[in-house]
């Protein structure tokens, strides 16, 4: 079983890889999501991460179909939401004026996604990304509404700058009210200039926890696109385009490298490398088949050596 780590001063505990629930309903359907939820967990697992707005960008969807596949997971009972610290988000357009971090919105939001989720609680609600318009101690005083109302037990932040997360902890210091316990941030091995310019610094100053999203760089640190012939038909071409370059080859190379020395893949080592960054809680990561998931769970026992982590370090930087 894997070792679990606190999440912030939240008093959530986390083992050091989050499932990503952005593919329930898009390109994982229902059944095939209750198969990965019930594999994740059985191994110990127990962060599952997802939005409102998952997968709204779909032709023919609304929003709300991961939290709907979520929700109809822990309705199959044989206690599947004890199990899990759930984390999901909202602020993101959501249609109409449903969008954003009003107190209004707030109250609106979490009661839409604790109806998809058949919960009573959500473990971690998360701004998805910041609201310059609404004033930071409003949102906050929104959030210590719903934790004082036993709706939400801690509150996150997603896509915000550092100098906005600075702000907001010091509003929270200021007011007494609850503050970000944890950061979700674009920070791969092939994304590092975003979080390591500022983010880590205050993450590490007020001991946040740190939970990154596309953990794998859209797929691309799997090894499995290494030219344009192979994204044709993907669904994520056009997020993993961008990393085939120089720096995109160098990386793989050292993957490839220090994969073939512990007989891992390259995935497992991407995920290890990120594991082990200082002050990482638990990178978030996708799957859609059981092979795919099972061989990514490897990785929190993946130990690499230092001069790995510098050949890592070097073809990324």
């Amino acid at each position: 079983m894997p070792q679990l780590r606190g999440l912030g001063r939240s008093g959530l505990h986390v083992a050091p890889l989050a499932f990503g629930g952005n593919v329930f309903g898009w390109t994982a359907d229902a059944r095939t999501s209750f198969r990965l939820l019930d594999a994740f967990t059985d191994a110990g697992f127990n962060l599952v991460d997802t939005a409102d707005v998952y997968s709204r960008w779909v032709d023919g969807h609304e929003g709300g179909e991961s939290e709907r596949v979520l929700g109809a997971w822990f309705a199959q009972g044989e206690g599947r939401r004890e199990r899990v610290v759930l984390a999901t988000k909202l602020g993101k357009p959501m249609g109409d004026d449903r969008r954003g971090l009003s107190p209004r919105y707030v109250r609106e939001a979490v009661d839409a996604s604790l109806r998809r989720l058949r919960t009573d609680r959500i473990d971690l609600y998360q701004a998805h990304e910041d609201d310059r318009g609404t004033p930071l101690e409003d949102t906050l005083g929104a959030f210590a509404d719903l934790i004082r109302e036993g709706k939400v037990r801690a509150i996150g932040a997603s896509n915000y700058d550092a100098a906005r997360l600075r702000e907001a902890l010091e509003t929270s210091a200021r007011l007494g009210l609850p503050r970000y316990e944890s950061l979700q941030p674009h920070y791969n091995l092939a994304d590092r200039a975003g979080y390591e310019a500022g983010l880590a610094a205050v993450a590490r100053e007020h001991g946040i926890g740190v939970i990154p999203y596309f953990a794998l760089a859209a797929g691309f640190l799997t090894g499995k696109y290494r030219s344009r012939a192979d994204l044709a038909g993907r669904a994520r071409a056009g997020m993993v385009e961008a990393y085939l370059d120089a720096r995109g080859t160098r990386i793989l190379a050292a993957l490839d490298t220090v994969a073939a020395a512990h007989g891992a893949t390259s995935a497992q080592v991407a995920l290890a490398w990120l594991i082990g960054r200082p002050g990482i809680t638990a990178p978030i990561v996708s799957a859609t088949s059981l092979e795919q998931l099972e061989g990514t769970l490897q990785a929190p026992d993946l130990r690499l050596a230092d001069d790995e982590i510098g050949r890592l370090d070097a073809a990324s930087a």
